[in-house]
């Protein structure tokens, strides 16, 4: 079976690296609470809404893109390394991969309704901002899982 929407092989390698720096950024953001001071820069935006602000529409906005490159790392990482082709892509991985998938999806928006009814205020936004790579997430870490409790199955079969 030849899984046309899957990228090539050769992208895992890259998708890891990006989704691990994307990782630890993350994870240096959520601890500092800001940007790096002196990075700001003028960019193009469709839309501008600052707090105490008017909207501005089609504009440049002068802003700090480190937290921007954060999610980019994170989803394209992510991205390449869940839809990225193992080597031997065969069925059994496409089951695999569907199930992973599905399931990922279940946990993930269990979370999200867990913390629709329980979680207020500037707290909802940041599960919202992690909601836009966790199913990446529970996916990469299930589907990995699985693949890797396959393989020893595989091998303790053959001895």
């Amino acid at each position: 079976m030849q899984a046309r929407y899957l990228l090539p092989h050769s992208f895992k390698r890259p998708g890891w690296l990006l989704f691990g720096l994307g990782f630890i950024a993350a994870i240096v953001f959520v601890i500092l609470g800001e940007d790096p001071e002196g990075t700001n820069i003028r960019v193009l935006a469709l839309v501008d809404d600052q707090l105490f602000n008017d909207t501005r529409w089609f504009g440049v906005s002068n802003t700090n893109p480190y937290d921007e490159f954060i999610l980019l790392f994170l989803i394209i990482g992510g991205i390449m390394v869940a839809f990225s082709k193992e080597k031997d892509e065969d069925e059994f991985i496409a089951k695999m991969r569907l199930e992973s998938l599905v399931w990922a999806t279940y946990v993930n928006y269990s979370i999200l309704l867990l913390a629709l009814i329980f979680v207020f205020g500037i707290a909802f936004f940041w599960v919202m901002a992690a909601n836009m790579f966790t199913l990446l997430f529970f996916f990469i870490i299930r589907f990995h899982w699985v693949m890797i409790r396959a393989r020893k199955n595989l091998a303790d079969y053959e001895e």
